[in-house]
């Protein structure tokens, strides 16, 4: 018995802190953010290992298989 599987195509994905999310075409850090609920003021944000500042937050877009790591401040004494 074959598996011929015609059309298929694997969906393409990034890790968010570890967790997988579905990839779509020119997808910003804002757009990750969004679909993650994440509305802390204070993140740290890096995109395979690079550090992404909040002005650049729209302008970045996120290839498919990025390893995206987004960290909460908490300050306090």
């Amino acid at each position: 018995m074959t598996n011929n599987i015609i059309g298929y195509k694997k969906m393409k994905t990034i890790m968010v802190n570890g967790n997988s999310l579905a990839w779509e075409e020119n997808m910003n850090i804002d757009v990750i953010l969004q679909r993650k609920n994440y509305t802390f003021k204070m993140l740290i944000v890096k995109v395979n290992g690079n550090l992404v500042k909040k002005t650049e937050y729209s302008k970045t877009i996120v290839p498919p298989d990025a390893d995206v790591q987004i960290i909460h401040l908490i300050s306090g004494g």
